[in-house]
């Protein structure tokens, strides 16, 4: 479960949910469900992004308004803003990705699926060949 409020833990859990779905999408028995998937990737990369965002803001201001605040050597500033602009910039990415995948939840919004075909003498699935 989500703590809310310890970024570590929480992103240790979103790491491993999504090794989770890696192993669970290497084969779909029910591809009527990739609507539901897509809508929940979805919202999970905005969230992503949002994330990278907030901790590009930390070091923008050298974490002024968190509890602690995190004091820069004028020799790391440098390598402070490219933490910052890398993050954000991957920020930004992810919304592109997440406008991509909300466009591929709304073609498969489009897709009707048949159920395999059923033998009446076996009950197994014929997987469309008669015999």
């Amino acid at each position: 479960m989500p703590t809310f409020t310890n970024p570590t833990v929480d992103a240790a859990e979103a790491e491993q949910a999504l090794r989770g779905l890696t192993h669970a999408t290497r084969r779909i028995d029910d591809p009527s469900q990739i609507y539901g998937i897509l809508a929940s990737l979805s919202q999970a990369v905005a969230s992503l992004s949002q994330s990278l965002h907030q901790l590009a803001a930390t070091h923008d201001n050298h974490g002024v308004g968190s509890r602690t605040e995190v004091v820069v050597d004028p020799q790391q500033a440098g390598a402070a803003y490219r933490v910052s602009w890398d993050l954000h910039r991957a920020g930004e990415m992810l919304k592109s990705v997440q406008k991509v995948v909300d466009a591929a939840h709304e073609a498969e919004a489009t897709l009707t699926y048949q159920p395999p075909a059923v033998s009446r003498s076996t009950g197994r699935t014929s997987g469309g060949v008669s015999l």
